[in-house]
């Protein structure tokens, strides 16, 4: 017996992935719908024959109008079924009832009829519960022998035995077919609750990698911009009395980081491009850029390039350069306090090399971490364990940007003697693309 409930749940999922493949239960339920319709077409051809052999052997009878009249209500009662549907319901008992109690009663009258109860073995097996359905069967047989039994009229084996074979083999057949077929579904079900978890696994997923994205991105720009305001408004602020020209430059080169940085805000939202980068500027000239927007009256920013790409960096490369550059310089200016920073891009055949330097006050590195291990480590200006303030995103932020690129990170310090942060980024296969 099929749960239409079940199978209602089950076409929803599909309908709600187009793109799934067919599954083993299209297959049953095609399978099914070929059997019912191949029982009922032999239960109506069974009838129309036993009644015509009663015909043409008995002709005119008291009891053939009864058995016309039986036969018609048999026939009208078994089309009666599939508008009660296959569920077990109240109706659908009352039903079966009165078709075996119409049959019973006309092979009663003609033992002929006896073989129309092989469809209605499929009708009791697919509508009761197994024992319920094995008890129908075994009353079912019982009558066929007896019918046939009576048309013989003497203990022929043939007809002791074969219709209890018939039923047996039949309900076997049944009973193993509907296991498999409910085993199948279980599995299609398991199936289906475990892609939906993996989806859903997968959403979560992509959405902690884009929140941990566009957590790199407000920080290399919109966190940057701000702390470099900061400070120089600060810086402004505490020199408006004594040299009120400085201030004002403090003021104007803060201006001109709330400008750039309200063009990286906009860039940002629209599809996240550094704005050196979204008016087609190649890598060097974005990286020319940010050193001469770096470079104030506490702080020489200088570039130097080595080499030249064999073929034009990939898109997602070039970002990644430029914002590991601003956090570099970053970590510089709020840690270090450095005098000159130097950004060398050295393009190699098979990678691309970004070292930046400064002439800070330097620290030691954690001896935990290893230089040059892929995704970098920790231990820059700012970041170290040892005498710095462990509260930016900086590094981490870097750290993952090679990590999806396949680079590694050096970090080279020590006390009074500067700090140079190394990323190397591999060219010979193509990169990730961004999660």
């Amino acid at each position: 017996m099929r749960d239409t409930t079940d199978d209602a749940a089950r076409d929803a999922v599909r309908d709600a992935e187009p793109n799934a493949e067919p599954n083993g239960e299209d297959a049953d339920r095609d399978a099914f719908t070929t059997l019912t319709v191949v029982m009922h077409t032999a239960f109506f051809v069974l009838l129309g024959a036993s009644l015509a052999r009663y015909l043409a052997r008995h002709g005119p009878e008291p009891r053939t109008p009864w058995v016309i009249a039986l036969s018609v209500l048999l026939a009208a009662l078994y089309v009666l079924g599939p508008a009660l549907g296959a569920r077990l319901t109240a109706r659908r008992m009352i039903w079966l009832g009165a078709v075996v109690a119409t049959w019973a009663a006309l092979v009663t009258l003609a033992p002929s009829f006896a073989w129309c109860a092989v469809p209605l073995f499929y009708t009791g097996l697919r509508t009761l519960p197994p024992r319920a359905a094995v008890t129908l069967v075994a009353l079912l047989t019982a009558l066929v022998v007896a019918a046939q039994l009576k048309l013989a009229g003497w203990a022929d084996p043939n007809v002791l035995l074969a219709p209890p074979a018939v039923a047996a083999i039949a309900t076997a057949v049944f009973v193993t077919t509907e296991r498999q077929s409910a085993r199948r579904r279980a599995l299609i079900d398991d199936l289906v609750r475990t892609r939906r978890v993996l989806a859903a696994t997968e959403r979560r997923e992509g959405m902690l990698a884009e929140r941990e994205r566009l957590a790199r991105e407000i920080h290399d720009t919109v966190a940057q911009g701000l702390s470099s305001q900061r400070m120089l408004l600060q810086a402004a602020d505490r020199l408006w009395e004594t040299d009120p020209d400085t201030a004002r430059s403090h003021v104007r080169t803060a201006a001109s980081v709330a400008e750039h940085n309200l063009a990286e805000a906009r860039r940002f939202v629209h599809d996240l491009t550094p704005a050196d980068l979204a008016s087609g500027a190649g890598l060097r000239d974005a990286l020319a850029a940010l050193a001469a927007r770096e470079t104030d009256a506490a702080l020489t920013v200088r570039l130097h390039t080595e080499g030249a790409p064999a073929a034009p960096l990939p898109a997602l490369v070039e970002s990644a350069v430029l914002r590991i550059a601003q956090g570099a310089l970053a970590n510089v200016r709020e840690h270090a306090a450095a005098n000159t920073a130097t950004i060398t891009l050295t393009c190699l055949d098979d990678q691309i090399v970004l070292d930046v330097a400064d002439d800070g006050r330097g620290f030691t590195p954690d001896p935990l971490d290893t230089p040059g291990t892929p995704g970098g480590t920790s231990g820059t200006s700012g970041t170290s364990r040892h005498g710095r303030d462990i509260r930016g995103h900086g590094l981490p932020a870097i750290r993952a940007r090679l990590r999806q690129l396949g680079g590694t990170l050096t970090i080279e310090s020590a006390p009074g003697e500067g700090t140079v942060l190394s990323a190397a980024i591999p060219l010979t296969s193509p990169p990730p693309e961004p999660q």
